[in-house]
């Protein structure tokens, strides 16, 4: 067998993937008539620097994936990452960028969509940036390694786990929680799941906090339930956890013997070792009740903004009626349903509609009806029930409304439609369909709800052309 070789390569960087890394080629010299061309997925990198790789196994291959050996020509606005753990850890992907820089980006990512689908981009704003962009998220889950120590997926290596000591992006009460549980794993000798062997005990840890509201959750994800051989080292926990971190108003031990190694459980594997199963969150004024499984947005701080930005640009009034599409669990229908006359949610998730019912209830408005279907099928009965909406908002999925979708909300032929997009390649391709009914985008207004990633929002506004 032919012995493979490490070569050294030097290289330009271009572009950044669409998860942040940078891009460059190389040509290799083989001996032949030309070199070969070399693809090189570079993380850690920024467009313009030269950067020296070292590619293993390199005959025959034509794509690879390295970190950089050296940056031989920084970027002026390349940066001192203050997380001890960047290097390895997978959880950010640009804390070596500096932040003005990541927000300019951003702007003239959305705006190359639009461009390649003929939309003015002069439409699109500035990125809305954090004033602080740490501590943003309310929401966490953590992974234990085979040997039961907690903490994030490394970089380019999903069944590697980096044992953290702290997180920049987590609440201080998030990272207080992950190394008590860690420590308290390691006490007591626990294991964490092999994924290969499918044997072991802990899994995950998930955690969400308020910052509002300072609400605390904590669930812990095992294949064996709490009770039996296991309650004292459980019952050592929850001492633990209670007693150091005030916050605390949810504790759950989670079963799942599931293949799949997600963090779900069915209900009745659901233990609740303290306090309740639900956390209060708060977000423009308007209380919701979390579960551990509710999908809520993850940085409450500028996911206001989008909420406020989206009731600005709507422009509504008071004898309007309108419908929220993928509503989810209210979090935009509860603002804007207290500014019109009547408001119709519509959401494929059963549970998230359960909880935008409750939602409303604890909030006190009346004057809104959920429903749990698709989209189509509930604009649909929606149209039946009510008739035309003056208002259509959207706030679908990273997959995009998708065609189908598009063309019905063109054919509804309300005046305003308001789309909320947390996917810039799938905006520009949706809000096509509409341009052919009329549509015209007016105004499009980028915020970060993930710094230090290269994830981005949208709030926007269409109105249909007399």
């Amino acid at each position: 067998m032919k012995e493979q070789k490490s070569v050294t390569l030097t290289t330009k960087i271009h572009s950044l993937d669409k998860k942040g890394s940078g891009m460059g080629l190389a040509y290799r010299d083989t001996g032949g008539n030309l070199p070969r061309k070399l693809k090189l997925n570079i993380p850690q990198t920024l467009i313009g620097e030269e950067v020296e790789v070292t590619v293993p196994n390199a005959d025959g291959r034509k794509r690879a994936t390295v970190m950089p050996d050296k940056i031989l020509t920084p970027h002026p606005e390349r940066t001192a990452p203050p997380c001890p753990h960047f290097e390895l850890c997978g959880g950010c992907v640009w804390q070596h960028w500096e932040y003005a820089g990541q927000l300019t980006y951003k702007t003239d990512f959305v705006k190359s969509h639009l461009k390649r689908h003929g939309f003015d981009t002069s439409v699109v704003k500035d990125t809305i940036g954090m004033d602080h962009p740490f501590e943003f998220r309310n929401k966490m889950e953590f992974t234990f390694s085979k040997d039961g120590r907690l903490g994030l997926h490394e970089l380019g290596n999903f069944r590697n786990i980096i044992d953290l000591d702290t997180c920049l992006i987590s609440s201080e009460d998030m990272v207080t929680v992950m190394r008590i549980v860690s420590d308290w794993a390691a006490e007591y000798n626990l294991p964490g799941y092999d994924k290969d062997a499918n044997s072991g005990l802990l899994r995950h840890l998930r955690l969400r906090q308020s910052q509002v509201t300072g609400e605390l959750m904590a669930a812990l994800f095992a294949t064996e339930s709490p009770d039996g051989e296991l309650s004292e080292a459980v019952n050592a926990l929850v001492m633990r956890l209670t007693s150091e971190v005030e916050s605390i108003e949810s504790l759950m031990w989670m079963e799942n013997r599931d293949i799949a190694d997600v963090a779900q459980a069915d209900d009745e594997d659901i233990h609740l070792l303290h306090g309740r199963t639900y956390i209060h969150e708060e977000m423009s004024g308007y209380t919701y009740r979390v579960w551990y499984d509710t999908f809520f947005q993850t940085n409450p701080t500028q996911a206001e903004k989008l909420v406020d930005l989206a009731i600005e640009m709507a422009g509504v009034k008071e004898h309007e009626s309108m419908i929220d599409l993928f509503c989810g669990v209210g979090t935009f229908s509860l603002p804007f349903a207290s500014r019109v006359k009547s408001l119709a949610g519509v959401e494929i998730v059963e549970s998230s509609i359960e909880s935008a019912k409750r939602n409303a209830l604890d909030n006190d408005i009346q004057n809104t009806y959920f429903l749990a279907k698709d989209a189509r099928r509930g604009m649909d009965e929606v149209l039946e029930t009510w008739g035309t909406p003056d208002l259509l908002l959207l706030d679908p999925p990273r997959s995009g409304a998708g065609g189908k979708v598009m063309r019905r909300i063109g054919r509804l032929g309300t005046d305003r439609v308001v789309y909320v997009s947390c996917n810039p390649e799938t905006f520009a391709e949706d809000i096509t369909w509409l341009r052919e009914f009329g549509y015209t985008l007016k105004n499009v207004q980028p915020v970060d709800l993930f710094p230090h990633s290269a994830h981005v929002e949208i709030v926007s506004i269409l109105e249909l052309e007399d």
